[in-house]
């Protein structure tokens, strides 16, 4: 047995030149990081930006990267707007209900154009923000050295709207606080936030719990209930329900459900489905027609899963089986074929121009979660890191490639075995896992576990 790990591989969004030099795949190159803020000497590390944005406008360093993280997986999606026209890592907002992006501009002298497409600049700006909002707020010097005196403050930076969206994001962030954050972002760089124990301090929050009361007004069972602005759909229908139609957001999760409560919108879909845990929330009753599709809105149901077309990291596992799941009930309850020709992609839809799911959605992966193949599916869970890993035939690194991991999600090893030695920064190891639900090996570095060697899955 090798042991060449460290004694904790972190789960992180690895580039894909850096699986490229570890599996020999032929992958093409990321984009450069965008450049620092104009006040910020060039190349500018974005570790470096976090930190002195965090230190000019005494907001925590930690809380301003969860934020982030929470929004884009600190991804600035090359300037591209969200479904709600926010922008950047940090998501700073122009919309007709929301003006982040402009606040910033007032408050940093900075110009629209860099907090869109500069990423130092983009971080400054979000950090000013989110000082002006803690000065409302009335935090003290004192208070603001306290993560969990943030908690209202993230709440309204994130999700302005209805409190119990607002207590999501929050929470989703102070999650991440307590997890902590280990990534790289373009260019290879790692940014990591330690994890730690903070008590949220919730204040006008506090008696309003995300979940509470809201499960038992949804529709499927396990859902949460947090509907969409009135004018962001049409009460009932002209049409049977025939199809599902799977959405990309475009944008976080507690900050889509919001965006569909905007009333300048105009967009809605019926169900939101959560990266991290796959947490599903209704947001338009099945009987009323959601606007997400155009041709397709009178006889379909629209579910939107959290995270951006170009970034697999957000389409873990748990959002997959989560998503599966809801749709067999669809299927189930009004009698709709298991199969793409009525499961399909928002992008496959006649008459639409958007790109979702997008290249990176594991469309045979999902139709077999759909379609119960995997129903006895064997093997222990282990969550994996990485992006674009390989699936290969055979335990070694020039055997056929049978299937890959987009991003960081959950695996089923049924047994693992020693085979080609695999290199990657330094580290080496040589075994490898058997995924049956994949038909093939991944190389045990690519396992988000302490050993080498994985605890309690037997030998192939």
């Amino acid at each position: 047995m090798s042991s060449g790990l460290p004694a904790r591989r972190a789960r992180t969004a690895l580039c894909a030149t850096a699986v490229a030099a570890a599996l020999a795949l032929p992958l093409t190159g990321p984009p450069s990081l965008a450049a620092a803020a104009p006040s910020a000497p060039p190349g500018t590390s974005v570790t470096t930006a976090f930190a002195r944005a965090a230190e000019a406008h005494d907001v925590p360093r930690d809380l301003l990267v969860a934020v982030g993280y929470g929004e884009t997986r600190l991804d600035d999606h090359a300037g591209l707007p969200s479904q709600d026209n926010g922008y950047g890592m940090m998501h700073l907002v122009s919309n007709p209900e929301r003006h982040t992006l402009e606040q910033a501009a007032r408050l940093t002298g900075a110009s629209l154009a860099d907090l869109r497409g500069d990423t130092g600049a983009n971080i400054d700006g979000a950090a000013a923000v989110l000082r002006a909002l803690a000065d409302e707020a009335g935090l003290d010097a004192a208070d603001r050295d306290r993560l969990g005196a943030w908690y209202p403050v993230t709440a309204r930076y994130g999700a302005p709207g209805g409190r119990a969206t607002a207590r999501l994001y929050a929470d989703a962030v102070y999650d991440l606080l307590a997890d902590g954050v280990r990534t790289r972002v373009a260019g290879g760089e790692r940014v990591t936030v330690a994890p730690r124990t903070v008590r949220p301090e919730r204040g006008p929050y506090a008696g309003t719990d995300a979940d509470a009361g809201l499960a038992a007004a949804a529709e499927y069972p396990s859902a949460l209930w947090n509907p969409a602005y009135s004018g962001n759909y049409a009460a009932g229908r002209d049409s049977a329900i025939t199809t599902v139609v799977v959405h990309v957001t475009q944008g976080s999760y507690a900050g889509s459900i919001s965006w569909f409560q905007n009333p300048s919108a105009q967009v809605s879909a019926h169900y939101v489905v959560r990266s991290s845990d796959g947490q599903i929330t209704q947001t338009v009753r099945e009987g009323d027609t959601a606007w997400h599709a155009r041709s397709a809105n009178p006889y379909s149901v629209g579910v939107e899963h959290e995270g951006y077309v170009d970034d697999p990291a957000w389409f873990t596992d748990a959002l997959y089986r989560s998503s599966a799941a809801l749709t067999r009930y669809l299927t189930d309850k009004y009698g709709i074929p298991r199969d793409r020709a009525h499961i399909v992609g928002h992008s496959e839809v006649p008459g639409n121009d958007h790109t979702d799911p997008g290249p990176n959605w594991d469309w045979a992966h999902y139709m077999s979660l759909v379609q119960g193949d995997d129903d006895g599916a064997t093997g222990t869970p282990f969550p994996t890191w990485g992006s674009d890993v390989s699936i290969r035939r055979e335990p070694t690194t020039d055997s056929a490639r049978v299937a890959s991991l987009p991003g960081p999600t959950t695996v089923r090893v049924a047994c693992q075995v020693h085979g080609g030695l695999v290199e990657y920064d330094g580290y080496s190891n040589d075994a490898w896992s058997y995924l049956p639900d994949r038909g093939g090996y991944v190389s045990n570095i690519f396992i988000d576990v302490d050993d080498a060697w994985l605890p309690g899955v037997p030998t192939c």
